[in-house]
């Protein structure tokens, strides 16, 4: 299996462009950076370190977020960067770039559409996708190779079999789409750009709607969808991902991963080894989206864990065939690796963050940090996780975390021409939902998958 962006090699260090052109950038660039030692990250996040998390202690499940919500994020992760250098130590500062497109335009998906990647498309409906493998006529894995390797917009969707699923869902989701439209009359030429438009809107309302105020806090995204970011607004002809975003903030959805998924009323497994991606899908192992989200009154969905200094073990002790060939066993951590990552390109301390944006720090105590020897202030990733755990009780980011996520996608889709927010600002859900005028990620499974055609949420 391919090492993964999130767990690119430690000893090759990589560093960050000036964001025009490379597409990454600063959101905080007078600020210094946090001046620490790599043995003591490394002693923070190495397995048997208090953020090693061994069993599912349901005290710690989140009630506000299901887990399917854990999945949706890690997509919006891989559609925003994809950086694939490998660059030694003092690389340049320009030298890095994201093989994506600073939007959350589901590029993931799609890739370069039918003409620029036909194998995933479906030859004889080119405005389809091209399914995998099924099952009494439903497909249940993405298209493969001979090899077992999947044919998608970005090979890190399958990265583990729920992601790969949820990946798949989507694109089941378009297909419906597709016929929708065709049912409607509209002409062949535009039925795939029509559709791509369709669903992009149709996740940027969930991401802003939905996930967001779930992930941050209904109040905080009330005041950034009304006023506007304070700290990110880029230009739309030079949008950037901000570092604090990419290697600190947005991975706070590590710390809500589970030890173990029920995948469906008969089989439960670890994401990894289990459900390790590279290979088919088994029927045995097939999500029944219901366990990760709220689709059936009858069956309570499993709940993400609450955002705070853990991780599950499964992903302390990361498979070689996921990190690759690793000097330290500390290196199998992603823990250590988040936080190393952090380190390496200079990002400030979490109390620098807060005291420069207005918001109370946590004092050292409630930091925790002393308790392990730490004398420096406290890195980024470790201070947002810490911070939702002291502010929220872990449900939901705290003031410098989720500041940071939500104005880095609010400010993206605002900076982007084609975005809902931009090419029509007074658009609302077109697509069938539970309630009239809105979206959720519930809805859009339950439309991929349902047997029945698709109509419009006015009909």
């Amino acid at each position: 299996m391919a090492v993964q962006s999130c767990v690119l090699h430690i000893d090759l260090i990589h560093d960050l462009s000036s964001g025009a052109g490379g597409k990454y950038g600063r959101l905080f660039p007078d600020l210094p950076g946090l001046v620490c030692d790599e043995n003591d990250l490394l002693a923070l996040g190495r397995a048997g370190a208090a953020i090693d998390a061994l069993a599912d202690d349901a005290a710690n499940d989140n009630p506000r977020i299901a887990a399917g919500h854990t999945m949706f994020g890690h997509m919006i992760a891989h559609d925003l960067t994809a950086d694939r250098s490998l660059l030694k130590h003092h690389a340049s500062m320009r030298a890095i770039h994201n093989f994506r497109t600073p939007r959350l335009d589901f590029e993931s998906l799609y890739d370069a559409g039918p003409s620029g990647a036909p194998y995933m498309y479906d030859m004889e409906d080119p405005d389809k996708f091209l399914l995998g493998a099924t099952e009494n006529g439903n497909a249940i894995d993405v298209l493969r190779n001979p090899q077992g390797k999947a044919i998608i917009g970005d090979p890190r969707n399958d990265v583990h079999g729920i992601i790969s699923q949820l990946h798949l869902t989507m694109l089941k989701l378009h297909n419906r789409i597709v016929d929708h439209l065709r049912t409607e009359g509209v002409a062949p030429s535009e039925a795939f750009s029509q559709a791509q438009r369709n669903l992009r809107w149709h996740l940027q309302w969930v991401a802003l709607h939905e996930y967001l105020p779930l992930t941050v806090g209904e109040p905080l995204m009330r005041d950034i969808l009304s006023d506007g970011p304070r700290y990110f607004r880029p230009r739309s002809s030079q949008p950037f991902i901000p570092v604090e975003f990419a290697d600190a903030a947005f991975r706070f959805g590590h710390s809500q991963v589970r030890l173990k998924y029920r995948l469906n009323a008969s089989a439960s497994a670890p994401i990894f080894p289990d459900l390790a991606g590279g290979q088919p899908i088994p029927t045995a192992r097939a999500v029944d989206w219901k366990y990760f989200l709220p689709l059936d009154g009858a069956v309570l969905p499993q709940l993400t864990k609450r955002i705070g200094p853990h991780l599950p073990h499964t992903l302390i002790d990361l498979p070689e065939a996921i990190v690759g060939p690793a000097p330290r066993q500390e290196y199998h951590s992603l823990a250590c690796r988040d936080l190393l990552r952090a380190r390496a390109l200079n990002l400030p301390s979490g109390e620098t963050i807060a005291r420069h944006i207005g918001a109370e720090p946590l004092s050292s105590e409630e930091a925790g940090l002393a308790d392990f020897g730490w004398k420096s202030e406290t890195p980024l990733w470790y201070y947002i996780l810490k911070e939702a755990e002291v502010r929220h009780a872990g449900e939901h980011l705290g003031p410098v975390g989720g500041r940071i996520v939500a104005e880095t996608l609010v400010g993206l889709i605002d900076a982007d021409p084609t975005s809902f927010r931009s090419a029509d600002p007074s658009w609302t859900p077109t697509l069938p939902s539970r309630k009239s005028r809105t979206f959720t990620l519930s809805d859009a499974v339950a439309l991929a998958t349902s047997p029945h055609a698709v109509q419009t949420a006015s009909a």
